[in-house]
């Protein structure tokens, strides 16, 4: 039987033997990290159930035993999925070489990251911040109420500053009336119809100077009763205890500020002053003339016509007063609605961004694994590029080799063959003379 030629190996060149060498290291190393790598990976996924139970459990209503039920449930099928993704990932992108099935792969992982953001991160995001959050809620939610609170204050101040224009008005036509009184005006001194027109518009701007006059104290007691509402929603966003429990005083609380917010509205005396302005040139009884001669009643008509002339630009200029401070911006309307801590974490993420992150790289931190591990992956594969199988055996898998390929020989080898022992042919014993018998012998 012929033997094949034997061919000659050749040898390894300094960089291809640095290279075998590494990626021997580097194998080392994996089989060391692969014997606690997925007890990391189940820690990771059962503190990620744990904020994803504790966020569940904020949702749901009712405190029963199918809710407890509910949350468990919830909170392992997250921890399972994470699991059973992260182990999947870690195993088969690594071991992938091709482009194609790189690609695929990554594109599976940003799926499975975004379904895990969905349905564990922002829950787990509300177990560690959801507390802030709704008192971060709580907070701005009495900022706008406080905003809208000086504004309706601001409006009914500025339509109680009306009252200066009322009196300065009213305090003309009085002046009017005494100089008519004392003849300066039409030429007749006295209370006649003159003086009666001027007395008749004074004392309805009278009127209305003390109504206006009668809602200062009501302004003033409504602002500051919402300001003692205020101060006490301040302090329930910041008192220990459930933050359940104190968004109930609070809503109760919110209720009574919007009253307040809403008669400081009503408050406001600019629509009276607008149509009290209207009505002061519109209604006006005009009295007998009452001189006694013709020159006299003319007069008496000439003065009237300039007193409702000057009637109507005072009540013009008090018209347009009245209509700039209804023109200003009105207090914005503000409601407060109770919201959930994960509802508040997602309205408020940009505030709590440190647990935002926390809560997603719990989830996501084994992504970072399974990239290293395709990282060293790809430089063993590099290192033993180029290189026979018996180029990477060490001398412990040499001798493993060696003695496996004994033991199959002693197992494929057929059994020794068995020597027959001679046999020894002996000759048959000499046959006995026979004797005659003793009777014919006799």
């Amino acid at each position: 039987m012929s033997q094949s030629p034997r061919q000659d190996t050749v040898p390894l060149s300094r960089e291809a033997a640095r290279g075998v060498r590494n990626a021997r290291d580097l194998e080392g190393h994996i089989t060391w990290l692969d014997t606690f790598s997925g007890t990391a990976l189940g820690v990771l996924s059962v503190a990620s159930g744990i904020y994803t139970y504790l966020g569940v459990s904020s949702l749901l209503d009712e405190n029963g035993a199918m809710s407890v039920f509910a949350a468990i449930a919830y909170s392992t099928a997250v921890s399972v999925g994470i699991f059973v993704f992260w182990s999947y990932m870690l195993r088969l992108f690594p071991a992938v070489t091709t482009t194609r099935a790189r690609t695929g792969l990554l594109a599976a992982m940003g799926m499975g990251s975004l379904a895990i953001v969905a349905m564990s991160s922002w829950l787990n995001a509300a177990a560690l911040a959801g507390s802030a959050a709704v008192e971060q809620h709580l907070a701005k939610t009495v900022q706008d109420y406080q905003t809208a609170l000086e504004r309706a204050h601001e409006i009914a101040l500025t339509g109680q500053a009306l009252e200066r224009d009322v009196a300065r008005v009213r305090q003309s036509f009085e002046d009017l009336s005494e100089q008519e009184a004392q003849g300066s005006l039409s030429g007749l001194a006295g209370r006649g119809a003159v003086f009666r027109v001027l007395r008749q518009k004074s004392a309805e701007l009278s009127a209305l100077e003390t109504q206006i006059a009668e809602q200062t104290p009501l302004v003033e007691s409504a602002f500051t009763e919402g300001n003692t509402i205020l101060s006490r929603m301040r302090a329930l966003t910041v008192e220990p205890g459930s933050v359940e429990a104190r968004s109930i005083e609070f809503s109760e609380a919110a209720v009574r500020l919007q009253g307040l917010i809403t008669q400081l509205r009503q408050l406001s005396v600019a629509q009276l002053v607008e149509r009290a302005a209207q009505d002061l040139a519109a209604s006006v009884v005009l009295p007998e003339l009452d001189s006694s001669t013709a020159a006299g009643r003319a007069d008496q008509s000439a003065t009237i016509s300039s007193v409702l002339e000057v009637l109507g630009s005072r009540a013009a200029t008090l018209e347009r007063a009245a209509q700039n401070v209804q023109a200003l911006e009105s207090p914005t309307d503000v409601t407060y609605t109770p919201i959930s801590a994960a509802d508040a974490v997602i309205l408020y993420a940009r505030n709590f961004v440190p647990s935002w992150a926390g809560a997603i790289a719990i989830d996501l931190l084994p992504m970072v694994l399974v990239f290293i591990l395709a990282i060293t992956q790809g430089a063993i594969r590099h290192g033993r590029d180029g290189t026979g199988i018996e180029d990477t055996l060490t001398l412990a898998e040499l001798r493993a080799a060696v003695t496996a390929l004994r033991d199959v020989e002693q197992l494929s080898a057929p059994p020794p063959a068995t020597t027959a022992a001679p046999t020894v042919l002996t000759p048959d014993p000499a046959p006995k003379p026979q004797e005659p018998p003793r009777e014919a012998a006799e």
